[in-house]
């Protein structure tokens, strides 16, 4: 360390006497006028700019003036004058020395220059696309520097919210997430749809990005602009605007830093940059890469391994290139890369529904018999989940899997003659699924951070960006600039779905035999699940019911934009620009259930009668009449066009070929061409006055291809499809908006005796979000489509008459279907006043806004149909936020924020809510569907009363909700009665109120948005104590608590509510010589795991709600070292 101490000292003395012979020859044109155009930013990088504009040379030491920031110059000034405004503010002097050399010196010490970061008029932003002080810009904006976001342990996006007023942040289901500001975020699911907030690298904005998964790492700043800011940022950003700026690489020297880390849970982290200038002042190259691995902070209590860790890196390289003064140019690359057990959702959690006992009086366990149960009658009027609070003991019930209407369906089909063998002793007809629930009422282990899961979560995600920027001065006052990005994205993410136990709910298949009489032979299917062992190719083998769902996607964009920005000297500038943006992605979601793969297997699905069943091979016939076998009459492959069985995928989980029949398949083909140009103009109309007024014009043209799902649709007449493998594709759908936005405003800054600097600004905005395209409903055949494929399959006429006059055709359709296949863009009027102030010689800063918002057609999603539907609503929103930093010593600093946000959706709206559809109403009753047909429906509860006064067992179940036809329906109509209308046939359209069975409309009008709490704030402080010239340390705690909200539109209390919670950190940052520092800290503190948001899954799957929490307590030891 001594030897080290002797090399820095003779560098610094070579260096300070070169700098003084440097000085000293131009002491001469110290005095002459030169062009300044030196932006607002870090004080090294200033001087070092200053020296090439003036062409003098200034001695300082970059290590002293680290972390200090400059207003920057402008304008033709004399050299001496050029630099001491430049130092001005920065907590910096110019001096001269014996020689008359010009050196520049720090002012007070590093604490204090820690304490100045935190000042609101040192934070330099780039929030109107130009460099500016935070304070200078009239624009809501939170502004934090990588020591802010070190010292407040803001590691990546989720952290986020914690030093933000009126900005919540939760994963939310697939693998996206909702970041939302003053209540406008992502609560539209679509592939189509467009994040509320957009999210920036380098002002570039990015579609898909890894927001929530990526750690900050060597970042100059992130800054978070609130308000619609789609006059500049365009597209996304109705709610506002996060953007991730990097450091850059530095001209000044060879510098870097290394950090590493230990914590709880075996964490270990890695973080280190290594900045090397390769030709002075032209030339430097950065180079900056973390590193996250860590055992997981969730536990799977079946495989015994801890889940939801981390395994990620991140690598970013810079290279400055600046051959000139008014030439400027930088590239990024960017990779980010995850494998790991990371969980997409946390626990899921039901209040079990096990039905009603009477339906209109009438008692459900009369009636019951050896096909129908008490139990599955009860089920029949179930939804698998009903409505209750998440946080209470309830919430850990499994559902009613007698009500998921796939184990419904199957069970009924051994009642339709349609079993797969009879029980040699009893003779009774079986089904692969056994009559049972298959959750048996058992409960969750009552932890949020335990599951019980055959499997372990799989997560992967893979990034690259690159970046190209230019900055070319055309003149001393007219700056071109280029920004050129390119990002391609995969992520892939693989779990249990249901996440708690079941119960064995496969028939024994091995003694099955074809018929009641124990002399017949064998069943075709004794090999299907012998010893009740079910072997499903994607999930394994196993008696019990399982179910995997996978998210993924692939995504490239291109972003091009062009700038022309002005400073002139007088009172009017502008900056006007143009932006391009294309892109392209592919999104999946997949859902596997064994028993979806045993039922495709079954007798209904896959008839073998007489040969014995064999996976892969369709014996064409269909045993249950109708079709004659495809040309050449003998079996085929079951992925032959020609098959009429379901496919099944052979392939295992982790290498589908996405083209089974047997699971649940979202497809999602989207294209985005965007175009904008835009404008912004800047007249000071006094020195303390100045008016902005900008537009924007944005081209927005998608194509969305729509890809109807297929699960256990098939060609056949109990299929109901069009086709038995593969997922065809619909015509595109193509949508183009062309929208204005813009804004105005004034803000001025008044001299008041009692404030440092003081501006009031008022502006008005107008924001816009393009709509896009619902996901297709399933692939169902119609009529002319069945009969079409029959006939091309050489089906004998007289049969297709005879099906056709029995009205056996088997059609399935959708019922109650009231949204479109599109859904409409976003618009908001935004209103906003605001008060920037700096007080006590820059000790306070203190900023406050007030905002109100009329919304049009905020875009909201739910899962309907097994597609995801985007409705519009109208809503107001308003508020108030406050922040302030005050650091009344050089020591001590605190930081606080408030804000206040109140919502309300526009009176006259309304929507089917698929948790409660009857809305309480006692008239109507809540009825389960065919296996095939997605949703629960809604009729009068007289005729669910007259069913089930009329039907033994669950008989015809599937005749109540309107929407299958053909084998399975053709006879229902003269057994569906409806009492009200003289026994008539029941008809949904003699129901208006109905939808045509979707159910009742439930009133929006006065609630509020989702993830909107009215309350929202955060403190933090932190004191430093100098131990000695060489040592100090800091403590800092930080507290953030954010009030009670809601997860969904209904506000359905109190299932929707979220409740309040508070987070609470803790760091001791120990500072040594050589910029050495030790840190250990805590975050959640108390170990607090609160429910950000929920999610609410679809009928078919019993309506339980995926909900999303925060880490647990984590405990960190640091060690960094800079160089």
């Amino acid at each position: 360390m001594q030897l080290r101490k002797i090399a820095f000292a003779v560098l610094l003395g070579s260096t300070s006497v070169l700098s003084a012979v440097s000085a000293a020859q131009a002491q001469a044109p110290a005095a002459r006028q030169s062009e300044f155009n030196i932006p607002a930013g870090d004080l090294v990088a200033g001087l070092r700019a200053y020296s090439r504009q003036a062409h003098v040379e200034v001695m300082f030491n970059a290590a002293d003036l680290r972390g200090r920031r400059t207003a920057g110059v402008k304008g033709t000034l004399g050299a001496e004058e050029a630099l001491r405004r430049l130092l001005a503010g920065a907590d910096a002097e110019l001096v001269r020395d014996p020689s008359g050399a010009w050196l520049v010196k720090p002012v007070g010490n590093g604490a204090q220059a820690a304490a100045d970061d935190y000042r609101g008029n040192e934070i330099v932003v780039t929030a109107q696309k130009r460099v500016e002080s935070v304070q200078d810009v009239p624009i809501a904006v939170t502004a934090l520097s990588q020591k802010a976001l070190e010292e407040q342990k803001i590691e990546g996006g989720p952290d986020i919210m914690r030093a933000v007023p009126n900005l919540t942040f939760s994963k939310s289901n697939f693998t996206g997430y909702n970041l939302s500001i003053r209540g406008v975020g992502t609560k539209a699911v679509s592939a189509t749809s467009d994040p509320g907030v957009a999210v920036a690298f380098n002002n570039s904005g990015l579609i898909h990005n890894r927001f929530f998964e990526q750690e900050f790492f060597d970042m100059d700043r992130v800054e978070v602009l609130r308000g619609p800011q789609g006059t500049l940022y365009g597209r996304n950003a109705t709610g506002g605007v996060v953007n991730l700026i990097p450091a850059k690489p530095d001209f000044g020297g060879f510098e870097g830093n290394i950090k590493g880390e230990v914590g709880n849970y075996n964490s270990r982290r890695l973080l280190a940059m290594l900045n090397v200038p390769l030709v002075d002042d032209v030339l430097a190259v950065r180079v900056a890469g973390s590193m996250t691995q860590r055992s997981g902070y969730d536990y799977n209590a079946t495989t015994k391994n801890r889940i939801n860790g981390r395994d990620l890196w991140s690598l970013r390289t810079s290279v400055a290139f600046e051959p000139a003064p008014w030439f400027r140019a930088n590239m990024i690359w960017e990779r980010f890369n995850e494998n790991d057990n990371r969980s997409r959702t946390g626990k899921q959690l039901c209040h079990r529904d096990d039905g009603p006992t009477h339906v209109g009086g009438v008692d459900l366990a009369d009636g019951a018999n050896n096909f129908g149960s008490t139990e599955l009658r009860r089920a029949v009027f179930g939804q698998g989940c009903k409505p209750g609070s998440l946080y209470d003991d309830g919430a850990f019930d499994t559902p009613n899997g007698l009500s998921y209407s796939f184990i419904l369906g199957a069970v009924m089909l051994r009642q339709a003659g349609l079993g797969i063998g009879s029980d040699p002793i009893t003779g009774e007809q079986q089904s692969i699924i056994q009559a049972v629930d298959p959750y048996g009422g058992l409960r969750q282990i009552p932890d949020l951070r335990t599951i019980e899961s055959i499997r372990d979560p799989r997560y992967r995600a893979k990034a690259d960006l690159l970046q190209f920027n230019l900055d070319v001065d055309i003149t001393p006052t007219l700056t071109f600039t280029s920004q050129t990005a390119y990002n391609e994205d995969r992520t892939y993410s693989f779990q249990d779905y249901n996440r708690f136990k079941s119960l064995p709910v496969f028939t024994d298949t091995t003694s099955l035999i074809q018929g009641g009489d124990p002399a017949l032979p064998p069943s075709p299917y004794q090999k299907l699940a012998p010893g009740g062992i079910f072997c499903d190719p994607q999930i394994g083998c196993t008696n019990t019911i399982a179910g995997f769902d996978i998210s993924q996607a692939k995504s490239k964009q291109f972003n091009q934009e062009f700038r022309l920005q002005s400073s002139f000297d007088g009172p009017f500038n502008f900056s006007a620009g143009v932006n391009y943006t294309r892109f392209k992605t592919l999104t999946d979601y997949y859902v596997m259930f064994n028993v979806l793969t045993a039922t495709a297997w079954g007798a209904g699905f896959y008839p073998s009668y007489p040969n014995p069943w064999t996976p892969g091979t369709c014996f064409s016939s269909n045993s249950v009449g109708g079709s004659a076998p495809p040309s050449g009459g003998g079996p085929v492959p079951a992925d032959d066009p020609l098959a009429m069985c379901p496919y099944v995928d052979p392939n295992p989980v982790e290498s589908i070929d996405g083209n089974g029949h047997n699971y649940f398949r979202s497809k999602n083909p989207y294209k985005l061409k965007s175009t904008a140009f835009f404008g912004e103009a800047y007249w000071n109309v006094q020195d303390n006055l100045k008016l902005t007024a900008g537009f924007r014009y944005t081209d927005d043209r998608k194509t969305f291809t729509p890809v109807p799902s297929q699960v256990l649709l098939a060609r056949s007449l109990i299929g109901g499809g069009t086709v038995s493998s593969g997922y065809p594709e619909l015509a595109p759908i193509k949508q183009k908006w062309g929208e204005w936005t813009g804004r105005v405003g004034l803000d001025w800054k008044p001299e008041l005796g009692f404030t440092d600097d003081t501006m009031l600004y008022a502006f008005y905005s107008r924001g816009y979000k393009g709509g896009g395209a619902n996901p297709p409903s399933p692939g169902f055949a119609t009529k002319e489509e069945w009969l079409a494929n029959a006939v091309a399959d050489g089906v004998d006429p007289l049969n297709l008459a005879f099906i056709e006059l029995f009205n056996q055709l088997p059609v399935l359709s959708l019922t109650g279907v009231e949204y479109g296949k599109t859904f409409d863009p976003e618009f908001v009027n935004a209103f906003e006043i605001g008060t920037k102030n700096t007080l006590l010689n820059g000790a306070l800063t203190l900023n406050a806004t007030g905002f109100y918002y009329d919304y049009k057609d905020y875009q909201v999603s739910q899962i309907r149909d097994r597609t995801a539907v985007n409705e519009n609503f109208d809503a107001k929103v308003w508020g108030a936020e406050l922040e302030a930093v005050f650091a009344p010593t050089r020591n001590l600093r605190i930081n606080a924020s408030l804000g206040y946000l109140r919502t309300k959706i526009g009176k006259g709206e309304t929507s089917i809510d698929i948790m409660n559809r009857t809305q309480g109403n006692p008239d109507y009753t809540l009825v389960r569907p065919w296996m095939q047909l997605p949703s629960n429906c809604v009729i009068p509860t007289q005729v669910a009363a007259e069913w089930a006064r009329t039907n033994d067992g669950f008989a015809q179940f599937y005749g109540l909700c309107s929407g299958v036809r053909g084998l399975i329906g053709g006879y229902i109509g003269s057994q569906i009665r409806d009492p009200a209308y003289g026994g008539a046939l029941y008809d949904p359209a003699n129901y208006p109120e109905l939808n045509g069975g979707a159910g009742l409309k439930a009133d929006l009008g006065g609630n509020e948005l989702p993830n909107s709490p009215r309350w929202t704030a955060n403190l933090g402080a932190q004191y430093t104590i100098d131990v000695d010239p060489d040592w100090s340390a800091t403590i800092r705690g930080d507290a953030y608590w954010q009030a009670k909200s809601w997860a969904r539109v209904y506000n359905l209390a109190p299932y929707d509510r979220l409740k309040g919670w508070s987070n609470f950190n803790l760091s001791l940052r120990i500072d040594g010589p050589e910029d050495l520092t030790f840190e250990a800290y805590v975050k959640n503190v108390f170990n607090k795991s609160p429910i950000t948001d929920a999610f609410l899954n679809s009928d078919d799957t019993g309506l339980t709600t995926n909900i999303f929490t925060l880490d647990p307590r984590i405990i960190g030891f640091s060690i960094a070292k800079r160089f």
